[in-house]
């Protein structure tokens, strides 16, 4: 069975929260407690979201780290395939 391409997490968090609040990958990066390069590692597709980054992330935008979490595994069963 042929999967879609399901977009990285990054580009979620980058377009649907980020975005929309005005906030700066600086100013995200401070709010969350990680490093600029960490969450610019996500943003770009070049890291994936760890379960502690899940946690971090349903805090900050009233989420579920369950949800940040499919995201990750749906990219990372895409790539498998």
């Amino acid at each position: 069975m042929k999967m879609h391409n399901p977009p990285h997490p990054g580009e979620i968090l980058r377009a649907l929260c980020l975005e929309p609040l005005g906030l700066t990958v600086t100013r995200a990066a401070q709010a969350l407690g990680v490093s600029r390069k960490t969450l610019s590692a996500i943003l770009n597709g070049r890291a994936n979201i760890t379960p502690e980054m899940a946690v971090r992330l349903s805090i900050a935008f009233d989420t579920t780290a369950a949800s940040w979490l499919r995201r990750k595994s749906l990219t990372v069963l895409k790539l498998a395939a």
